[in-house]
């Protein structure tokens, strides 16, 4: 990929602006950006993402992101059968979610 003119003309005066510190004192400066969208989502799901975010109910997909994130972190701290039990729930959490996506 190749930049145009333009490409490197806006790159270098986005550049000199950081060095004299323009962007220093802007909202949110220093924090990480937020992005409510999930962009690999079809307008459609996201639309109904939001409605329930609104609504406060979380779909059941998150729920079961977070309880298989949560998971693999304990799973580091098990070991012998309780590490192989929480194998198994993971395996059935991870299939779970794989059938809530098919859907």
């Amino acid at each position: 990929m190749s930049l145009s003119v333009f490409d490197i003309l806006a790159e270098q005066r986005i550049a000199d602006a950081l060095r004299r510190g323009e962007f220093d004192h802007l909202p949110g400066a220093g924090r990480p950006l937020v992005f409510d969208d999930e962009p690999l989502l079809s307008p459609e799901q996201r639309m109904a993402n939001h409605i329930l975010k609104n609504a406060g109910v979380t779909p059941p997909e998150i729920g079961l992101r977070r309880e298989i994130a949560a998971l693999r972190a304990r799973l580091e701290t098990l070991d012998g059968e309780a590490r192989a039990r929480a194998r198994r729930e993971l395996g059935q959490l991870v299939l779970r979610l794989a059938e809530l996506q098919r859907r």
